[in-house]
């Protein structure tokens, strides 16, 4: 069994797809739009071309993605996906992309549990934890 996290954007999710390729180098799987749906009860004027469903990986992982309703007011509160970049310069990258329009909640610093560790919220408001990990 495997945990797979589901991230609904709310009208945006195209957008964060290509950010993400852009910024982490995410890799779409499939994406189909509520238009393609076998269900034709689903599609409107005004999302039929909305991401339905979407899946893609970041590294190893795979993360599923939406846009949802699509009523522009995505919210992802209580949580955060971590990173785990293997040197200081791969974690300074990242955290520089998603920093971009986003808004920096912890500097990327050294503590005493990681050679680098920052969180940020992107553009998007996904929060993400950037962790470079001692030796």
């Amino acid at each position: 069994m495997s945990v797979t996290p589901y991230l609904f954007f709310d009208g945006r999710c195209e957008e964060a797809i290509e950010f993400y390729k852009k910024t982490l180098g995410a890799e779409v799987g499939m994406m189909m739009r509520y238009k393609e749906s076998p269900e034709k009860n689903m599609c409107t004027p005004a999302n039929e071309n909305k991401i339905m469903h979407a899946s893609m990986r970041i590294g190893g992982t795979l993360v599923m993605l939406s846009d949802g309703r699509a009523e522009g007011k995505p919210k992802f509160e209580g949580f955060s996906l971590s990173l785990d970049p293997k040197t200081e310069a791969e974690a300074e990258k990242m955290f520089t992309v998603l920093s971009q329009g986003g808004q920096v909640q912890m500097p990327l610093t050294s503590t005493f549990f990681a050679k680098s560790f920052g969180m940020v919220a992107d553009k998007f408001g996904m929060g993400w934890m950037i962790i470079c990990e001692k030796a």
